[in-house]
């Protein structure tokens, strides 16, 4: 069985870094009052406004260290995805199965419980019929 390698996290980019972030937020700001903003403006322009700034935002988010590590990440979760061995059919039925029986046998237990707990506490405090 393969081992999965995980790195340590690093430190940020410095200001390089900082800077690309801070055009990112910037961008999606931007973008987001160039869609809402202009009123005037026809609609199909005001989409492309927002598109266009989410756009800047994304490359300049991607490009940075944060951006990089995201994209690490997506793609080892999909090599661990992959990994993944579903249950048959069979075995899916086999075990909603026992999961119902179960309910069903924990259930009756509880109430039956509950019901001579009831009786003798309603017998001793002389509460009932």
């Amino acid at each position: 069985m393969a081992e999965t390698t995980v790195k340590a996290p690093q430190a940020g980019g410095g200001s390089g870094d900082l800077l690309l972030l801070v055009l990112a937020g910037v961008a999606t700001i931007g973008a987001l009052a160039a869609f809402y903003v202009p009123s005037s403006w026809p609609i199909y322009a005001r989409w492309a406004a927002l598109l266009v700034g989410l756009g800047i935002a994304a490359g300049a988010f991607m490009k940075s260290a944060r951006g990089r590590e995201l994209v690490e990440f997506i793609v080892v979760s999909r090599v661990e995805l992959r990994k993944m061995v579903w249950p048959t059919m069979d075995e899916t039925r086999k075990t909603t199965l026992l999961v119902i029986v179960f309910v069903l046998i924990l259930g009756t237990f509880f109430w039956v419980i509950d019901a001579i707990l009831g009786w003798g506490s309603r017998h001793l405090l002389g509460g009932g019929v």
